[in-house]
């Protein structure tokens, strides 16, 4: 059986971008770094791919980028397995327990001496090794249409029950030619977003509705997770949310929001600045995630977004270090940040992002790392994409997904054989 996965995988990487050995440095003579990333919009891929161009024609060594999207997880898993992992590549959020064990050190690097503190506990260990570089840092929350919020008097909501409510006057007053809340369902992550966003004021911050010891046991009663269903369902019901969540792409939402089509949505990142492009009438803004219990505070969730770690057996570990520490440099680091509409990773860096007047206003709102990250086995988040499919497409109910929840979350718990909280997707 070993033999029949070794050949498979061998048979998996002829045919994977970007594997050492297909390297096609030999034909020019120059050293070539294979670069993986999970960037997903033309602006970011396209301004990487400009300050890859120049580090090229600086330092004379190739660069080989790929952006396999939704592919991503599955070739790497297969690369990590065979050991043959890319020059360079995204860590997305997993820098130390996933990919750990294959990044190399950076903790010599002049950057690390302006890390953002706040990310000291996701690409950092108790000995100080530092697992991969902060292309920049995410504050997730909900993007909405601030026209649309001026128009019919409401206030960017800071609990759910706002927001509900906020939901209901928007397809009241619009005569429901406005979705008030804009889901990309085709991609099951747009759903994952949804639970894995949402758990975090549902089961951590409230004090009195803590459930971080229940979680990393394997204790946890997930029928306290059927809220989440339940509200989802409700807004279903209410018309609350697009008729075609299901099926709907993310490729419709630049062009939907752009005609006030949208009231609300979970995405952020750039979608202010591809708005904005298309019509600059239309102003979007970002807010924490509300509240769900009375007397809790709005949140950022977030962490790293996208970053550059090291193969730590790569036999271009000196260029590829070099390739960080040219991105690195505050104007390259900047641009790369303001490319994003993300903060930057690194302290001494001030990029003027398009939501900066967002981050400023809610500065004092506590950030806090993704659900999934922390509490969740590995898998977990597609499949909370899954049963976000099958909730709005009334294959199951809200009990019976919690009931799923809860037996994926213990069969993956046993299969990797965690014993305490693992990060995931």
């Amino acid at each position: 059986m070993k033999h029949i996965f070794a050949l498979f995988l061998s048979l998996i990487l002829l045919i994977l971008p970007g594997c050492s050995s297909e390297e096609s440095a030999a034909d020019t003579g120059k050293k070539t770094l294979t670069i993986y990333s999970t960037m997903s919009t033309d602006s970011e891929r396209n301004t990487f791919r400009k300050l890859a161009s120049a580090f090229e024609k600086e330092s004379g060594i190739r660069v080989s980028i790929h952006f396999p999207g939704n592919d991503y997880e599955n070739m790497m898993r297969v690369r990590m397995a065979a050991n043959d992992l890319p020059d360079l590549f995204d860590t997305h959020g997993w820098g130390k327990i996933r990919y750990g064990e294959y990044t190399a050190d950076l903790r010599d690097m002049d950057w690390t001496q302006n890390l953002d503190p706040n990310l000291n506990s996701i690409l950092k260990n108790k000995s100080g090794k530092v697992y991969a570089y902060p292309i920049n840092q995410a504050k997730d929350g909900l993007a909405y249409n601030r026209n649309m919020l001026d128009r019919f008097g409401i206030d960017p909501p800071e609990t759910m029950d706002d927001f509900i409510k906020a939901l209901r006057t928007i397809k009241e007053k619009s005569n429901g030619e406005i979705v008030p809340f804009w889901f990309a369902g085709y991609d099951k992550s747009s759903f994952a977003q949804y639970y894995d966003q949402f758990a975090t004021p549902l089961l951590i911050t409230d004090p009195a509705h803590n459930e971080k010891k229940q979680l990393i046991d394997g204790t946890f009663n997930w029928s306290k997770f059927t809220y989440l269903s339940d509200t989802l369902k409700q807004m279903q019901k209410e018309k609350l949310i697009n008729i075609d969540a299901v099926t709907a792409k993310k490729s419709q939402l630049i062009e939907l929001m752009a005609q006030n089509k949208i009231a609300f949505t979970m995405q952020g990142g750039t979608l202010g600045q591809d708005v904005a492009q298309i019509n600059p009438n239309v102003k979007i803004g970002i807010i924490p995630t509300p509240a769900i219990h009375s007397g809790d505070d709005p949140i950022w969730i977030g962490g790293e977004r996208y970053t550059l770690a090291a193969w730590k057996d790569s036999p271009h570990l000196k260029e590829a270090k070099q390739f960080i520490a040219f991105m690195a440099r505050p104007a390259h680091a900047k641009e790369m940040a303001e490319a994003t509409s993300l903060p930057s990773g690194l302290t001494n860096v001030k990029a003027d992002i398009f939501y900066a007047k967002d981050y400023q206003h809610y500065q004092n709102m506590k950030v806090e790392p993704y659900f999934d990250r922390l509490y969740l086995p590995n898998g977990m988040w597609d499949v909370m994409g899954t049963v976000g499919q099958e909730l709005t497409a009334d294959i199951l109910t809200p009990n019976e997904i919690s009931k799923k929840l809860g037996r994926e979350y213990k069969r993956l718990r046993e299969q990797s054989g965690t014993q305490g909280a693992e990060n995931n997707e």
